[in-house]
């Protein structure tokens, strides 16, 4: 592996994703899009029925309008979404774009001749990063129009208030869920090194994840689990990561060594994943493309 190669093969993957915009405009900025129509919808539903809900119960018409929006909790909106189940799976069609369109189109034997297939490998790897930080900041401006757009539909008035707000809190709640979606879209990587199918890369991940969601919920109980066992942290990730995010809001009476395991478990289901498909693509005949 040529370091110096690198960072051709990141430039020259940032540069194929950004000619995608079809690509770019489902992963990365629909689910915020989404999230902020849905904000609007929500204010003037609930607007729309303040009136009536405020004379049945004999308050003020203006109650809606009286407290202040703070801006800053916006941000609190945005980074508590960032990682949510519909943004995991619209951000595959980003992953499965970097992962496996080479094998659609049957370019490996051509991008392979001029790097390493590791370089190549972490190049896509390291785009998809960026494209998750992407994704991650276009949901934080979406929950601070949703602040705004709150302040404008009940002319509330407006401010920023740092008061209550926890930087360090909210810097690590950011990079968990950075982690999360990094770690899902590994499943991906594996799925079109081993498949070479743009689809299956598209939908394992989502059966997969599905799953995982599944037996990390109603599905415990049935499998005689608790969610504070070693094998339930490491087996469902999506339980790791809620793990995470509680401790890190710090909920009380985490038992000892929990955050520890939900650690572990992230880490493996990010390494474990990309180790297998550098391993396996290093080995790869390309050409029965």
């Amino acid at each position: 592996m040529s370091v110096t190669l690198l960072p051709d093969a990141l430039r020259s993957e940032a540069y194929r994703l950004v000619r995608n915009r079809m690509a770019v405009l489902w992963s990365v900025f629909f689910v915020p899009l989404l999230f902020v129509l849905g904000g609007l919808i929500y204010h003037w539903v609930n607007k729309s029925k303040a009136a009536d809900l405020a004379a049945a119960a004999r308050l003020p018409a203006d109650l809606l309008a009286a407290a202040p929006v703070n801006l800053m909790d916006g941000l609190g909106v945005g980074v508590s979404a960032m990682a949510n189940g519909a943004v995991l799976v619209f951000m595959l069609i980003g992953a499965a774009t970097l992962y496996a369109g080479d094998y659609r189109w049957e370019t490996w034997r051509l991008t392979s001749a001029r790097n390493s297939r590791v370089n190549l490998i972490l190049g896509k790897v390291a785009v998809f990063k960026l494209a998750a930080l992407a994704t991650m900041a276009t949901f934080l401006v979406a929950g601070l129009i949703y602040s705004l757009s709150e302040a404008l539909i009940y002319g509330k008035a407006l401010t920023i208030d740092p008061e209550g707000f926890e930087a360090g809190q909210f810097v690590l709640l950011v990079l968990l869920a950075w982690v999360r979606i990094v770690q899902y879209a590994m499943i991906a990587l594996l799925t079109a090194v081993v498949t070479r199918s743009l689809l299956a890369s598209l939908f394992v991940p989502v059966v997969i994840g599905f799953a995982q969601s599944f037996l990390g919920g109603p599905g415990l109980p049935l499998l005689g689990w608790e969610p504070t066992q070693w094998k339930a942290q490491l087996l469902l990730p999506g339980l790791a990561y809620d793990t995470l995010k509680v401790t890190i809001g710090g909920a009380p009476g985490q038992p000892d060594g929990l955050a520890l395991k939900a650690i572990v478990s992230l880490t493996l289901w990010t390494l474990a994943p990309l180790t297998a498909a550098i391993a396996w693509f290093s080995r790869q005949d390309l050409s029965k493309e």
